[in-house]
């Protein structure tokens, strides 16, 4: 069989390692990957469960081998991922478009096994709207106030719990649908290692995850006040406590970046501010979004110190009314641009990510459209441009050497890139069905990479001939912000699991 993960984790390691079998079904674990000792096995191969063997000892300076064995899995249903699950659902692409917005927090199958009614589900959806996002079943964070998520009006509400009810089991004791499950990986995609370092805490919800110069990873706690650093040599964790400004409100944060000195900037989210790292001095400086401007619903998700060496200005999003900040940290002076509109409908664009350019101009990605923006730093003059895929949701994403923005369309399961020479938006569909990418990145080769929040998989664009490879991970991983270590030959891939407490490397062979 191939395209089977094989899975390796030493008794007493945080380390798991997994390769794939090739078209022979074969596999092999590189020797500078596995110390010596007894490791337990596992396998991921849609289908099919692991009948055995399910340890192996590795000795020193010998060859283990390990001839394993599958059968057929008697619960298809549990090995499903969110990407699976939607192709399985019956209805149109529209009606299942409206889940792409449930797995933030959980995964379908937490929908799909339920019993709820109609009825039941509003009762839920209201409940939900009042939950910091970074809420997870476990443990849940109520937002504080009259600041709430929106799920759009009221008829689109009830439309969504119709639809739900009538792919989950609350009309019988099975489905009513055939169950659908993906390709195994092929070819290219099994020529891979992957290493997952499992975090201290099962709460820990790792969110950006980038490499510094000194190979160390560093990660944001969605859920938690925390700055963590993970070292990948030894395994060891460091979790650094961010200062609290704001008593009383949900605690976590989201978006991880770094300015030309090397030092991280963090987005605090309901903290209502954002926060500088000195790794140097291993201390924080925190700015406050101002008073006068703060409502329960203050939310800082997104900043961009990249280029403010430019002009000695960060760029940040406050989500509450869409609002683009600007902060001069030397100064801790803020300007509030305000939101803006698209012109063509007069409607309010809401930014998931605002990347910015080599001039320190600002990107907006608008998650409700198919729309660019381009801020003009100097001017404050904006130009919408929009994507050829319809309601694309554009969102996260980054600008490469050449000053392109490479950018994820949820919606539209594509790559985007725009060329601001041109003005024009090139698209590359992805080849799985309901991958649905969060981030971009490109490498140092100029391929761009992203990863999937529904199928598993860690995608790799090749622009100039349209060849993709995906990847599939060991394990159910809900992937936010991608990131490429270039020093490395071949690049490495690096990505948290957020809802798996992991941070997740993938080294391709080629």
């Amino acid at each position: 069989m191939e395209g089977v993960v094989v899975s390796a984790k030493r008794d007493g390691s945080t380390l798991t390692i997994s390769v794939v079998s090739d078209n022979a079904g074969k596999f092999s674990f590189p020797a500078s990957k596995l110390e010596p000792g007894r490791y337990s096995l596992a396998i991921r191969a849609v289908g099919y469960d692991l009948d055995g063997p399910k340890t192996a000892d590795v000795a020193a300076g010998g060859t283990a081998t390990a001839d394993i064995k599958l059968r057929p899995t008697r619960n298809l249903a549990k090995q499903l991922t969110n990407a699976e699950w939607l192709a399985s659902f019956p209805g149109t692409d529209t009606q299942k478009k409206t889940l792409l917005n449930c797995i933030g927090c959980h995964d379908l199958d937490r929908i799909v096994t339920s019993t709820h009614d109609a009825g039941e589900f509003v009762q839920v959806f209201d409940r939900m709207t009042g939950y910091y996002p970074g809420s997870t079943p476990q443990h849940p964070q109520r937002l504080i106030g009259d600041a709430r998520r929106n799920l759009g009006a009221a008829a689109a509400v009830k439309a969504m719990a119709e639809y739900l009810a009538s792919v989950n089991l609350s009309r019988d004791e099975v489905w009513d649908y055939p169950l659908r499950t993906l390709p195994r990986p092929q070819g290219r995609a099994t020529r891979v290692v992957i290493t997952e370092y499992d975090l201290p805490r099962k709460q820990i919800q790792p969110h950006d995850a980038i490499v510094d110069s000194d190979g160390m990873v560093w990660f944001t706690h969605f859920g938690e006040q925390f700055l963590g650093k993970l070292d990948p040599k030894s395994g060891r964790v460091s979790e650094y406590p961010l200062p609290v400004i704001k008593p009383g409100y949900p605690i976590g944060t989201l978006d991880l970046e770094t300015d030309k000195a090397g030092n991280l900037w963090i987005a605090m989210m309901y903290q209502g501010g954002v926060a500088k790292f000195d790794k140097k001095t291993e201390t924080f400086q925190t700015w406050k979004v101002p008073q006068q401007w703060q409502t329960d619903a203050t939310q800082q998700a997104f900043l961009t110190p990249a280029y403010s060496h430019v002009d000695g200005k960060v760029w940040v999003k406050n989500s509450d009314r869409a609002q683009i900040l600007r902060l001069d940290p030397a100064t801790g002076e803020w300007e509030n641009l305000g939101s803006f509109k698209d012109p063509s409908n007069n409607r309010t664009i809401t930014s998931y990510g605002i990347p910015a350019d080599h001039d320190n101009n600002l990107y907006l990605l608008d998650f409700s459209s198919s729309n660019i923006g381009k801020l003009d730093a100097k001017t404050g003059n904006l130009t919408v441009y929009r994507s050829p895929i319809a309601n694309s949701r554009p969102r996260r994403g980054r600008v490469d050497e050449h000053d392109r923005l490479w950018f994820a369309e949820y919606a539209g399961n594509a790559i985007g890139m725009f060329d601001p020479k041109t003005e024009k938006i090139e698209e590359w569909v992805l080849p799985t069905p309901w991958a649905q990418p969060y981030d971009v990145v490109t490498d140092k080769n100029g391929e761009a990479w992203t990863g999937s929040m529904l199928s598993d998989r860690v995608s790799r664009l090749n622009p100039k001939t349209g060849e993709f490879v995906e990847y599939l991970l060991p394990k159910t991983t809900n992937i936010r912000r991608v990131f490429v270590d270039n020093s490395t030959t071949p690049v490495t891939f690096w990505v948290g699991s957020n809802h798996g407490a992991s941070i997740v490397k993938v080294e391709p062979m080629d």
